[in-house]
């Protein structure tokens, strides 16, 4: 059975990861970096990756994701009883891009994915729209720490109901173009 610090802990660690998811679609309107990460590039005449994965989205949202984990190791004397990490131990710099670098490369990995079964850039491949962040911020966390497998399975179930939820908010603020 989790636990109500269970749950809050697994948000905590995947919070720095799912503002990086986000961090792309709020630099949109900024011209620093806005080419594409593939250049154009081809794979079995098939795009790449895609026009919407671009090096402005892939370094503000690991800063973005560097940011919050400073923000988390200042709160950490607070919120200590959830963390799974210990913030006060831990390299602000290097967790933050694990989880926010990695959130963004688990996101290019399903486009790749998306561009092979034809899928336009922006249109939805349900599930794997919601999760493929997760699982990208865990493989690269890995690289430091490894969970139980309770974390990854709370992680994918949490954030992939939060992921549409936020969604529709951004939708309805006009963030976003379509609702997932």
């Amino acid at each position: 059975m989790y636990s109500i610090y269970q749950i809050i802990g697994v948000f905590w660690l995947l919070l720095p990861a799912g503002v990086s998811n986000m961090m792309p679609v709020f630099v949109k309107g900024v011209d620093v970096l806005n080419y594409p990460i593939d250049h154009g590039l081809k794979f079995g005449g098939k795009e790449l990756l895609g026009p919407n994965k671009t090096w402005r989205g892939l370094f503000f949202g690991t800063i973005a994701g560097i940011i919050v984990v400073y923000i988390q190791v200042f709160l950490y004397p607070y919120v200590q009883k959830y963390a799974l990490l210990d913030y006060s131990a831990i390299s602000p710099l290097a967790i933050g891009f694990l989880l926010g670098f990695g959130a963004l490369a688990g996101d290019s990995v399903k486009s790749f994915f998306k561009r092979r079964t034809g899928i336009q850039p922006g249109k939805t491949w349900w599930v794997f729209d919601q999760i493929d962040w997760i699982v990208g911020a865990f493989v690269f966390l890995a690289l430091y720490h490894v969970f139980g497998l309770h974390v990854y399975v709370t992680g994918i179930i949490l954030m992939g109901i939060l992921h549409p939820a936020i969604n529709i908010i951004g939708y309805v603020l006009g963030i976003k173009k379509n609702v997932f």
